[in-house]
């Protein structure tokens, strides 16, 4: 089928799946995202997006690193990506929901599961993403879906998450042979008022991240766009009973974080393209 013909196909089908917005509110949330595009640092591409997910009650728990702590982790042709000289590692604990391909409903029991990641900020050409060291999820399809489709290093955990009026109590423990073990255990809520959500802050260079890069088997770069509204941020407060997802780095993340909370956003992903 030429190009133009499965990109007009994936807009009709997109277009059938309104109704289902009555059923599930992430439908016309996920979709709403494409209204307010002013914030972004590059047009969005030009081909439809592939994947929708709601995200909900995320802790970003950051610590900043030297960067040549951070350096030898990242491969080549990346860049580490610094703040005013320094780098930042971060770990972020969530629930997602709504999980659907273009086109499609979310499918009961499979479009909702906790996920944590392990991040930290790169470049390439000009456009500064993200990059993940590890993705733990609660759903063992999800886990092979992921691998398969973004060739990210996901892995399945054991995870439960509890709400207790506006605090999340979050557990998470790695049982996948095909990663070292890593785990937290921590409650969080937010504490305060939200933060400006324009200006160049350090709360907002982490936070507002358009694309994730992976670097594939032959060593080239994939870029993954990623479209959202403004991160809703607030500052937040954590108790850490258990935080063992920065070992298999070789970095005890012990300290005390750089802490925000977000209670949802709705985004739209775009498959690989490659950039090298």
């Amino acid at each position: 089928m030429p190009r133009a013909a499965a990109h007009s196909a994936l807009g009709a089908s997109e277009r059938m799946v309104a109704p289902f917005g009555l059923l599930a509110d992430e439908i016309p949330a996920q979709r709403g995202a494409l209204e307010e595009r002013d914030h972004r640092p590059w047009p969005l591409p030009a081909r439809p997006w592939l994947m929708a997910q709601t995200w909900t009650d995320l802790l970003f728990a950051h610590w900043r690193l030297e960067p040549a702590r951070l350096q030898p982790l990242i491969p080549s042709p990346l860049e580490l990506d610094l703040y005013e000289g320094e780098a930042w590692i971060g770990i972020t604990p969530f629930v997602i929901s709504g999980a659907r391909m273009r086109g499609m409903p979310p499918v009961p029991w499979f479009s909702r599961f906790p996920e944590i990641n392990v991040r930290t900020y790169v470049d390439f050409a000009g456009k500064p993403g993200i990059y993940f060291f590890s993705l733990d999820a609660g759903r063992r399809t999800a886990v092979a879906a992921a691998r398969r489709a973004y060739r990210l290093p996901y892995f399945h955990a054991d995870m439960r998450v509890e709400r207790r009026g506006e605090e999340i109590r979050y557990r998470s423990e790695r049982n996948d042979a095909r990663g070292p073990s890593a785990g937290l255990r921590a409650a969080y809520l937010p504490a305060g008022p939200f933060l400006p959500q324009r200006d160049r802050s350090l709360d907002r260079w982490l936070a507002e991240r358009y694309c994730v890069y992976v670097v594939d088997a032959e060593g080239r770069a994939r870029r993954g766009d990623i479209h959202h509204r403004p991160w809703p941020l607030q500052p937040a407060t954590a108790e850490i009973e258990l935080n063992t997802m920065g070992d298999p780095l070789g970095l005890a993340l012990k300290d005390a974080p750089l802490l925000h909370y977000s209670a949802r956003q709705d985004t739209l992903i775009w498959s690989l393209d490659r950039v090298s």
